[in-house]
C-alpha cells in the first residue's frame, strides 16, 4: 500500500511540473514576443522594396509603429 501511495505522488508530481512548465514557458514566450518582435524595420524596408515601392524612412517607421501598436493592443484583448 506504501508504495501504490508514492506511485500516486509521483505521477501527479510529474502531472503537476508539465502542466506548469507548459504555462509558465507560453507566458515568457508571449512576453519575449510582446517586447522584441519579428518584424523590424529593416525587414519592413525589404519588403517594400519588394512589392515595388520606394520605402522612404517615414513610411517605414509609420508601418513599424502601426505593427507594434496593433501587436500591443492583441496581447492586451487576449489578456
Amino acid at each position: 500500500m506504501n508504495t501504490v501511495i508514492w506511485i500516486l505522488l509521483i505521477i501527479v508530481a510529474l502531472f503537476g511540473g508539465l502542466v506548469g512548465g507548459a504555462f509558465i514557458a507560453r507566458k515568457q514566450i508571449e512576453k519575449e514576443l510582446g517586447e522584441h518582435p519579428r518584424l523590424t524595420p529593416d525587414a519592413i524596408r525589404e519588403m517594400m522594396s519588394q512589392m515595388g515601392q520606394k520605402p522612404n524612412e517615414a513610411k517605414v517607421q509609420q508601418t513599424y509603429r502601426n505593427i507594434i501598436k496593433h501587436s500591443k493592443a492583441a496581447a492586451k484583448a487576449k489578456k
